[in-house]
């Protein structure tokens, strides 16, 4: 049966502004890092992503090596689009990214123009798409020149293959010299893409106020810190769980007291009617700096509970000096 869409997603959904850009984005974006490979359920991907853009969720995370394997979350996304939101494609935005090991050879990973170029034409074919909405350097390389890669991404937008320029994981240093580089050029930058969680508050210390600086916002992503500020730890660590099958996540990672502090949170998340997963979102969000947070999702239920962070409560004084005591608790020695 062919894809409407429902005619109430936008009644709700609070969008905010990028940066002094004309693009506004929802608060929660939906990333295809880790759940859109070949290994899922297709119609189960289908479902997630049909959910979210009923929910108002227009910004849709990728990049080239997202999978398993690498290029299979970008296919994945580009058979949905071709079958069920062709007709919704200037209501919705695609972002991609290039910067990791991507293919064998010297010219497969890192900043250099032919591979960030040559990566967002594979890009492309696998979306099924003419251009993407959104473009990234995913990682700073120290080693190509920061005006060849920021050159690759103006040549990105003047050829019409992407509309905008963003950066991913640079400290706050390269960032202002990367915006002052694109800005220079007639592309500014509109995004910068850093982790950011309850568990990583390093943003905070100088590349929030770098983006701020150049006009872009920030679009976090590990916003859940890999599935640790959710229920699914506090009581250790179950079969099956990313502790134990992630990469990016370690057993060794939860250690009792990091337990200890996940719970402290949920208590806090609990007094106010929410789960953790909702404050720790909610939580991100209210930096100003903050356009949009990226989460995952391996079922349309664990969707749905995320996006209940937007309906939480204010997070008044009080409960953020609460939050800060139990984080200042998990740093002392």
């Amino acid at each position: 049966m062919p894809f409407a869409a429902d005619p109430a997603r936008y009644d709700s959904m609070p969008y905010r502004r990028a940066g002094r850009s004309g693009l506004v984005l929802p608060p929660l974006s939906l990333g295809l890092w880790q759940n859109f490979g070949a290994t899922r359920s297709f119609e189960t991907q289908r479902a997630i992503v049909l959910r979210a853009f009923d929910a108002g969720i227009t910004h849709f995370d990728l990049a080239n090596n997202y999978g398993p394997p690498p290029g299979a979350a970008e296919e994945t996304f580009g058979r949905i689009l071709a079958t069920d939101l062709q007709a919704y494609r200037d209501e919705i935005v695609v972002s991609t990214k290039a910067g990791y090991l991507m293919w064998p050879g010297p010219y497969g990973d890192h900043g250099s123009r032919k591979y960030l170029l040559s990566s967002l034409e594979q890009s492309l074919k696998r979306l099924g798409l003419d251009y993407v909405d959104v473009f990234y350097h995913h990682r700073p390389d120290l080693e190509t020149p920061l005006e060849e890669s920021m050159g690759a991404l103006t040549t990105a937008v003047e050829q019409g293959k992407a509309l905008y320029p963003a950066i991913s994981n640079y400290d706050a240093a390269r960032t202002t010299a990367a915006a002052e580089l694109l800005a220079a050029a007639g592309t500014p930058l509109l995004l910068h893409q850093p982790r950011y969680s309850l568990f990583d508050r390093t943003p905070e210390r100088d590349v929030f106020g770098a983006v701020e600086r150049a006009g872009a916002a920030a679009i976090v992503f590990s916003p859940l810190a890999q599935g640790m500020l959710t229920d699914r730890y506090l009581d250790g660590v179950p079969e099956g769980s990313r502790a134990l099958t992630s990469a990016f996540l370690h057993e060794s990672d939860l250690s009792e007291d990091v337990l200890a502090t996940v719970r402290s949170l949920n208590d806090i998340a609990a007094g106010r009617g929410q789960s953790l997963a909702q404050l720790a979102l909610q939580w991100v969000l209210r930096n100003p700096v903050v356009v949009s947070a990226i989460i995952g999702a391996s079922s349309v239920a664990q969707l749905e509970q995320n996006l209940g962070a937007l309906d939480g409560p204010e997070l008044a004084p009080d409960v953020l000096d609460a939050i800060d005591a139990v984080l200042a608790d998990r740093r002392r020695p």
